[in-house]
């Protein structure tokens, strides 16, 4: 048997998420990364005056991808310590450098350090996917921006919109998502060099009691790192309310992205909007005629997952005693990665989704016809009284007028006739004439049409304007 079919794999690392993502948060990515700190480090201290050779540099920039993973697997067996088992893997290829890889360090700076780069470089693979899901959904907007839908609060008919103002409500919050991810991003600074318990001791007593260079040697570290700054003040980890900032903006995704696809999934269901659906798809294996909006439900239950990572970034920020416990670290190898894969995996099918909107305006006319007259009824009311009537009397006959329309509707299962029976009534005579036009259904929307380019023009085009030189890619789904 296949040694991959015969163990259990997370769905996540072998169904869902991009090459990219999964790439990010690979062993290979981890463990090159610690590689590339440790070199920044030992080039850093050398710059500071510390006795390192360029040989025993070179030689661990040659070793950086050299990795015996077997070696580390059977000395972490021993050592019961992962940095320890990759410092002598790295260490018996460099025989040279041995005597100063992780000099002055603690596990943390090579942890630590790594888990921020696979953030930063994970939030810049999301982020053009977010401004893409975006750009898709405004270009929707912008083509239906007066088609005008039936409103619903409490999923119960209730003044029109537009299909273009709905989507909007959609993109306003995708743009919450996009300023988070870039506020989050922007604000993440590194652990830089602090020590054991964040006070740089071990750094001040290899730099002689030297302040000025052990600052240096922190700020160069950093640099090369590819951060701007570093962390002022850590424990033995950087505060684990980080990652509550990091997986919040995360979950926060996950609540946008799940509201959005059930609204998809109730409009499939009205049969007004649908996602996209291949020529040999198959919706059921026993329902041939389904057209299952299976995207939006993958969005739904992925993003459900997402959602709940925000509970367990709180717990391990709160149990985190005095300096740190080790009792974050198992749970964060699952919770960092597996967020991101997910979140990369939503964003994906959205944009599929979003580039593939199938409408249906003969259904959504059909649906507002069922549900306009009622609406139009106190417009009637106003028109008569301007013709002279008196609006009580008005008002007791549309109610019973009304009535008899209902029961036609929820007894027998009719069309909703009571515009005919109001035109076909004596009394209504003086509005007859212009009765059209008092239900024509733009005359319901209110601003919503300006409401979609105003939005669009002041708010989403220069969120976006940054992302501009990667809108044209497009998204597949192969499952």
């Amino acid at each position: 048997m296949d040694s991959t079919h015969g163990l259990y794999q997370s769905p996540l690392s072998q169904r869902y998420g991009s090459l990219e993502m999964r790439q990010n948060f690979s062993d290979i990515k981890k463990f090159t990364t610690w590689r590339l700190l440790w070199v920044n480090l030992a080039k850093a201290q050398q710059g500071l005056g510390i006795n390192i050779s360029d040989e025993q540099i070179s030689e661990m920039e040659d070793n950086m991808d050299k990795i015996d993973f077997e070696f580390v697997k059977e000395d972490e067996k021993r050592t019961r310590h992962d940095v320890m088992a990759h410092v002598h893997e790295f260490a018996s290829k460099c025989v040279k450098a041995a005597p100063i890889i992780h000099l002055g360090a603690t596990s943390c700076f090579v942890g630590d350090n790594t888990d921020l780069i696979q953030i930063k470089d994970g939030f810049n693979i999301l982020l053009p996917r977010l401004a893409r899901c975006i750009d898709r959904f405004t270009k929707f907007a912008k083509k239906y921006h007066d088609m005008p839908t039936l409103g619903y609060t409490h999923f119960q008919p209730a003044q029109l919109v537009t299909v273009g103002k709905r989507a909007c409500l959609w993109i306003n919050d995708l743009l919450m998502d996009l300023k988070n991810f870039e506020r989050v991003r922007n604000d993440l600074r590194f652990r830089g060099c602090k020590g054991t318990t964040g006070t740089q001791a071990s750094f001040l007593q290899l730099f002689n009691n030297d302040e000025e260079k052990v600052k240096k040697l922190d700020e160069l570290v950093t640099r090369y790192s590819g951060f701007d700054q570093s962390q002022i003040v850590t424990g033995q980890t950087y505060s684990r309310k980080v990652d509550v900032e990091v997986l919040g903006a995360l979950a926060g995704l996950g609540s946008t992205i799940h509201k959005i696809c059930s609204d998809l999934r109730l409009l499939a269901h009205m049969k007004e909007i649908e996602e996209p659906f291949e020529e040999t798809q198959i919706g059921s294996s026993a329902m041939p005629y389904k057209r299952n909006p299976m995207r939006s439900e993958r969005c739904c239950s992925l993003a459900r997952h997402l959602m709940g990572v925000m509970a367990s970034a709180l717990n391990t920020h709160s149990v985190q005693w005095m300096e740190r416990t080790l009792d974050d670290s198992a749970i964060r190898r699952i919770l960092i990665p597996e967020a991101f894969i997910t979140a990369d995996e939503v964003l994906i099918t959205l944009q599929n989704v979003s580039e593939g909107f199938i409408v249906y305006p003969a259904v959504i006319e059909r649906n507002i016809n069922q549900e306009l007259p009622f609406m139009a009824t106190e417009n009637i009311i106003l028109a008569m009284v301007k013709k002279g009537a008196n609006r009580q009397e008005c008002h007791e006959m549309i109610r019973q007028l009304s009535h008899e329309a209902a029961l036609q509707v929820k007894q027998y299962g009719k069309n909703n006739d009571l515009l005919n029976r109001i035109e076909n009534h004596r009394y209504f005579e003086p509005i007859k004439a212009e009765l059209k036009d008092l239900i024509d259904p733009r005359s319901f929307v209110g601003r919503a049409p300006r409401q979609v380019i105003e939005f669009i023009r002041s708010e989403v085009e220069p969120a976006i304007h940054p992302y501009r030189n990667v809108m044209s890619i497009k998204a597949s789904v192969t499952k």
